[in-house]
């Protein structure tokens, strides 16, 4: 079968190769999914730039969306034909994340040469893909397999950012940081919650488009250095419910400052780095909660589907490539010029 793998030896996208597979082995609780769709994330090019310290290859990506073609002898939750995607982590079902649970994690998971041995660590960028059949989640109806493909790591987070980790209710006021796949996804399901929505981004074309979207409040962060006291202010001075953090130490503090007393900051990206100077102060003065947010269980990816069947919520997909165009989804994505999600269709 096709696919591509990170090839040891080299760094970052240039580390991505085509190649052929022989099919992955189908045990007697497992399921053979014909992949027909793939998403990016932020972490897809992390990964890939940390490849030079990997043992073997991986096959990358976490998140696809696929047809069932073939179930093992002692399967009976799955039928060949339903339409399925792979949880991030597939061996968490539900409860806290563990070690064990991490270090499973599709695509990616520890540069461990024990590990990225296992079949079952590599990721979605191929033809066909074998998981236990716990692994799987059935996907909504009303989505396509390009649009189900941005579910499992983006859409989820979003969800759990602001259902799990924190409490949204009606009449809340939610901040999101840029239009990448997490912040437009909890633009989307905040509105469709009844609460009201704070954006921010350099692009005064996206700032449109996100008001297109629902989006009640636009912020240029380059020309409002101080976004989040501006947020704040635009409530009225109350400030923001819930803060979905995406972008890590060079934010928190404007984050911080959005937040009402009490409020929470929901903590997901490291778009600005992984350490640095935060005002602490400011989190026991305003007593706020930070909650870490590390996408999610299968149990919540079913809620979430539930909710999207709900609401009937179409994922924002920037753009879609062809499977021998991977090289250019993964660069389109680094540009930080997308709007919503970038896929490849494998099929």
């Amino acid at each position: 079968m096709k696919a591509y793998v990170l090839s040891p030896g080299k760094e970052g996208i240039d580390a991505l190769m085509p190649t052929e597979r022989k099919e992955p082995a189908l045990g007697p609780a497992d399921v053979r999914v014909r992949v027909h769709a793939v998403s990016l994330n932020y972490r897809d090019l992390v990964i890939a730039r940390g490849t030079a310290r990997r043992q073997t290859p991986i096959v990358p990506v976490s998140d696809g969306a696929g047809e069932i073609v073939e179930v093992g002898s002692a399967v009976s939750r799955w039928k060949k034909g339903d339409r399925v995607a792979a949880s991030f982590f597939p061996t968490w079902m539900d409860g806290d994340l563990s070690d064990a649970h991490h270090a499973r994690a599709l695509g990616g998971g520890p540069p461990n040469a024990n590990v990225v041995a296992d079949q079952r660590q590599n990721g979605m960028l191929a033809e066909e893909v074998v998981l236990s059949e716990s692994s799987w989640v059935q996907v909504p109806e009303h989505l396509s397999f390009e649009e189900a493909a941005t579910l499992p790591c983006a859409g989820l987070t979003a969800y759990n950012a602001l259902f799990e980790a924190a409490t949204l209710r009606a009449g809340d006021t939610v901040l999101v940081q840029g239009t990448g796949g997490v912040s437009i996804f909890a633009l989307q399901l905040a509105k469709a919650s009844g609460a009201r929505v704070v954006l921010t981004s350099q692009s005064a074309e996206k700032r449109e488009r996100a008001k297109q979207l629902g989006a009640d409040h636009v912020l240029d962060y380059k020309e409002n250095p101080k976004w989040g006291e501006a947020a704040r202010a635009w409530t009225g001075g109350r400030g923001v419910d819930i803060a979905v953090e995406v972008g890590g130490s060079g934010t928190f503090d404007q984050s911080a400052a959005a937040l009402r007393y009490g409020g929470t900051m929901s903590l997901i990206g490291v778009l600005t780095g992984i350490k640095g100077e935060v005002n602490t102060h400011a989190l026991i003065h305003k007593t706020l909660r930070v909650s870490g947010v590390y996408v999610g269980s299968i149990t919540m990816f079913q809620a979430f589907n539930r909710a999207l069947t709900a609401s009937a919520i179409k994922p924002v997909i920037d753009r879609v490539y062809a499977f021998d165009q991977a090289k250019q989804a993964y660069e389109h994505l680094a540009s930080g010029k997308h709007f919503g999600k970038v896929v490849i269709r494998t099929h």
